[in-house]
């Protein structure tokens, strides 16, 4: 019998490539190359199925040109390259790989706030460049994360990691907005609680973004969102970019209208709005909030493992769509 093909997009871990040619006929990107969208679909011409990430967007166009495919598995918890709707109506399945990165992406998170809140970056470039000639009583002064709010947008699994996070660890007073609020266990187990998306913009000493990218979710933090918090606040954005409008945020942190950003995702990346690279008060990572290596094998594999389910139990693991 034949193995079903396979496109595996970008690189991978090579015990995640062993099991995968166990199963499959598999047209590996050694090269890690990025393909377009010309090249992704020459490349998927003929294959049953693709491991796709983040970089990958599969949308009519490709799914017309390639009427074999059955089923991409992304390794990511997020999949807004995917179109679902026009996957769904194609029927060929979408999934991702949720709950293996969630304590490695909170722990990531709550980092990249504190490196922005204590100005981390800013006074480590400050003495790389042989700046720092004495001490000083108000040098890089930054707010305090010990008994301070946080405020998360986007109440997931990811979500509850951070407020855990700062409640048990760091004394926070932890206040969130979600599309609806948690169930109340889950709401005193987090010892969080739920207000307005005003509310949390006006009141939060630290607002972190957890929410998933939609069309919906367009620059859910834009100018007047920014302009709703407080001076002395923080932003931290591991969700995805596109959630905030990042020209406004330039301007806002050039204006201090907040004190400062820390920021793992952008709107075009891995292209960035240039302004941000201008502005001391920000913390710019690349979309790195999941990179322990134990997370990214464990996400290849679940990717992996859906695959192999698919075709061989006629069903996978963790679907994003049904029909």
């Amino acid at each position: 019998m034949n193995k079903p093909s396979l496109l595996v997009t970008r690189s991978i871990y090579p015990e995640t490539l062993s099991k995968l040619e166990q199963h499959f006929e598999v047209d590996y990107n050694k090269t890690d190359e990025v393909y377009s969208k010309e090249g992704l679909i020459q490349k998927l011409q003929g294959m049953d199925a693709a491991m796709t990430t983040g970089t990958e967007r599969i949308d009519d166009d490709v799914l017309k040109a390639c009427p074999k495919l059955k089923i991409c598995a992304n390794i990511a918890v997020g999949y807004n390259n995917f179109d679902v709707a026009s996957m769904t109506a194609r029927k060929v399945l979408a999934t991702n790989t949720p709950d293996v990165l969630t304590e490695t992406t909170a722990d990531f998170g709550f980092a990249l706030m504190m490196a922005t809140a204590r100005r981390i970056a800013e006074s480590e470039h400050y003495l790389r460049k042989g700046l720092w000639s004495k001490w000083s009583l108000d040098m890089f002064t930054g707010s305090d994360i010990f008994a301070s709010t946080l405020g998360i947008l986007g109440m997931g699994r990811i979500g509850q990691a951070i407020a855990k996070r700062g409640a048990y660890g760091f004394g926070m007073k932890v206040i969130y907005h979600n599309r609806s609020p948690l169930p109340a266990e889950l709401e005193g187990a987090c010892k969080a609680h739920y207000v307005s998306k005003q509310e949390l913009l006006q009141t939060c000493d630290h607002l972190v973004l957890v929410l998933p990218y939609t069309p919906q979710a367009h620059h859910t933090i834009g100018a007047a969102e920014l302009n709703m918090m407080k001076s002395t606040a923080t932003l931290t954005n591991i969700a995805r970019g596109g959630i905030v409008d990042d020209a406004a945020l330039a301007l806002a942190l050039k204006n201090r209208q907040i004190a400062a950003a820390g920021l793992d995702v952008f709107e075009n990346e891995p292209a960035l709005n240039p302004e941000l690279l201008k502005l001391p008060n920000v913390v710019l990572t690349p979309h790195i909030a999941s990179a322990s290596r134990k997370t990214r094998l464990a996400m290849a594999e679940l990717a992996a493992d859906n695959l192999i389910a698919y075709f061989e139990k006629g069903h996978a693991l963790t679907p994003v769509n049904t029909f």
